[in-house]
């Protein structure tokens, strides 16, 4: 069975996603999104870094909140920023974090957390991966940012994943 389904949970994903995408659950569409959720992580599997082992059910809801209130308010604070500034005051630099996290899972997760955060834009990953490279749009405090990220994201991922 583990070899017909490597990823059970990414195959049910492709599944309702087909369906989303096409706006019909009929006998085709049905059919292809059997087929995707089949051969989609069959065909992947070699791409994933490792095996994910996720923890801490609580801690994944909580970060989830964290990185819907942070888009939000990064939204806004954007959103001011452009309109409401000079291109001239705008404090924008490449700020780089420290990390303790090290797995390959966390890290992605980590990379789809800051694209989504607007005003954020993932530059680098260090070759030991010690180090993140973010360029920020409007950096107040830069020590404060680290912090930030660290706290708000770093720690609970590697709560999740390691």
């Amino acid at each position: 069975m583990r070899r017909l389904f490597p990823s059970p949970v990414l195959s049910g994903a492709l599944f309702v996603l087909w369906l989303l995408l096409a706006q019909a659950v009929d006998a085709g569409n049905l059919l292809l999104g059997a087929v995707l959720g089949v051969l989609g992580p069959q065909l992947t599997a070699r791409l994933r870094p490792a095996p994910v082992r996720m923890r801490r059910p609580l801690v994944i809801l909580r970060l989830v909140g964290a990185v819907l209130v942070d888009m939000l308010a990064s939204n806004l604070a954007v959103a001011r920023a452009i309109l409401g500034r000079r291109p001239q005051a705008l404090r924008s630099r490449f700020v780089r974090i420290p990390l303790a996290v090290r797995d390959p899972n966390a890290l992605s997760v980590l990379a789809m957390i800051v694209t989504t955060v607007p005003g954020t834009a993932w530059a680098e990953l260090s070759y030991d991966r010690s180090a993140l490279l973010l360029h920020v749009l409007d950096v107040e405090d830069e020590a404060e940012l680290i912090a930030l990220i660290q706290r708000r994201y770093e720690r609970p991922l590697r709560e999740i994943f390691e």
